[in-house]
């Protein structure tokens, strides 16, 4: 009996012996492969689109065109800058109103209500029914008050320098910004006599780009002459303006991420029966950018 417990014994001695040779110890930690996880993406940084509007007269009705396409792809100004008519539309946005609105206002518009003749003087009109116009659509909201950055840019008449309104009446500088020479008199703002800004800064790209933008939309309502009769001296003097602009937005287009250009050669400066086919042109030109907008909106998110 005794030899079996020991055969037992060195049996079992045998095999603790064994298992630990071939076996890790039993108390050995678990090994844990760690995933690698990638980075995350870089969120798009939140840039600031501006549109900058430029001085044509009675054409400025595409700018509402322009706005309306914006705004149903989603793509809203932060900032907006105005030239002459294009001052109008940009003070009437950047005080709340809609594209749609404005084109209400557009169509039922009465020009004797932006208009105050004066005879004889240095101009054809005075120029304060234009700026109470203005008033009253934007509720009486100061430049500094707008829901949005708005800067509006005119002449100063004795230095020939562009300037660009940041602060104050709105109505006075939309006055100043669409005071054609000859057409309206010059507009007085602390001494100082202000004319219409197409005459140094047709289209505003560099201002909306002052102003902040990472992103400018210009907006080119000049055009041509396409051989057009101008029946009348104030349709010579603004066929005349026009040329002159024409010429001088080129440059200051080249600073621009896109370029939105209405076809407007069959229609005058002083003409205001086309004001639907405005409309539809800034639609249609606005359209036909919308590929490379959203190319250079996705370019500068990821700067």
């Amino acid at each position: 009996m005794a030899a079996v417990v020991a055969s037992l014994a060195l049996a079992g001695c045998g095999s603790l012996l064994g298992g630990r040779e071939g076996q890790a110890p039993v108390n050995q930690a678990p090994v844990i492969d760690t995933p690698v996880v990638a980075p995350a993406p870089k969120p798009p940084r939140p840039i600031k689109i501006a549109v900058a509007f430029g001085g044509g007269a009675a054409r400025g009705f595409a700018h509402i065109g322009v706005l309306q396409v914006l705004e149903e792809q989603g793509i809203k100004p932060d900032i907006v800058v105005g030239t002459s008519a294009g001052s109008m539309v940009a003070a009437l946005y950047a005080a709340g109103r809609t594209p749609t609105e404005m084109e209400q206002m557009a169509m039922t518009l009465d020009e004797s209500t932006i208009t105050d003749w004066v005879f004889p003087g240095r101009s054809l009109m005075k120029g304060e029914a234009l700026a109470k116009f203005i008033r009253d659509k934007t509720g009486g909201k100061t430049i500094e008050q707008m829901r949005i950055p708005l800067g509006i840019v005119a002449t100063d008449l004795n230095s020939g320098e562009p300037i660009l309104f940041r602060r104050g009446d709105a109505g006075v500088a939309v006055r100043a910004s669409s005071a054609v020479p000859a057409v309206f008199q010059p507009v007085k703002i602390g001494g100082r006599e202000y004319v219409d800004g197409g005459l140094v800064s047709p289209i505003p790209v560099r201002y909306a780009q002052q102003m902040g933008a990472d992103v400018v939309i210009a907006v080119d309502i000049s055009s041509i002459p396409q051989g057009q009769a101008t029946q009348s001296s104030l349709q010579i003097l603004l066929q005349t303006f026009n040329i002159m602009g024409h010429s001088i937005s080129q440059h200051e287009l080249k600073d621009a991420d896109v370029v939105v250009r209405p076809k407007l050669s069959g229609i005058g400066g002083a003409d205001f029966s086309n004001r639907r086919l405005s409309v539809l042109a800034g639609r249609e030109a606005t359209y036909a950018v919308l590929d490379t907008l959203r190319q250079r909106l996705a370019a500068a998110r990821n700067r």
